[in-house]
């Protein structure tokens, strides 16, 4: 079943632990647990980000030079808080002003569906009405998200929805020119 939690790991997998981390320390000095709960609270929904990768993307971020470690004494072993360096937070900004690449997605695996299907004589209008009618119950459990969830739950259904939108409209354009992509496909 299609969720907001999967939408979001799929969004999230291809953003950047170690600069979101960053981005949080730049904010306010932190403790790793603090920064996994920060990290899971507003990007992590679904799929939390695991302890071990924290600590790991850490230590890599001090060994670089783009945080520092305090040690403060407590109960038990000394806690560790980490503070962003002067580095860090120069990338941190560099990160946050330079725009992500535009990904056309022009090879996606719905497109390579529909071409591997004309190309094996199956039949493909079949193919992408299942996958509409799959988007549709996808959409239909993100307008649900939307009307019972807080406001980051509600941006993050948008953004699904829209690009659930696009997927239909192009589904309707394939649709349409299955004839002509047969013909180009068999070329």
């Amino acid at each position: 079943m299609y969720t907001l939690s999967v939408y979001m790991w799929c969004t999230v997998f291809g953003m950047s632990v170690p600069l979101t981390l960053l981005g949080l320390l730049e904010r306010e000095p932190s403790h790793g647990y603090d920064l996994k709960r920060d990290y899971d609270t507003f990007f992590g929904r679904g799929k939390p980000l695991p302890f071990g990768q924290v600590y790991a993307t850490l230590a890599r971020l001090a060994r670089d030079g783009k945080v520092v470690i305090a040690t403060e004494p407590g109960d038990g072993p000394e806690r560790k808080r980490y503070i962003i360096t002067e580095t860090g937070a120069s990338e941190v900004d560099s990160w946050l002003v330079e725009p992500i690449e535009p990904e056309p997605h022009l090879q996606t695996v719905l497109f390579a569906k529909v071409v591997l299907a004309i190309m094996l004589g199956r039949p493909a209008e079949e193919y992408l009405d299942t996958q509409r009618h799959a988007h549709l119950a996808r959409m239909r459990e993100l307008t649900e998200v939307k009307r019972g969830g807080n406001l980051i739950d509600a941006l993050l259904a948008d953004h699904g929805l829209f690009h659930l939108e696009a997927d239909l409209r192009w589904i309707d354009t394939t649709v349409a020119r299955l004839d002509a992509l047969t013909k180009a496909v068999a070329r």
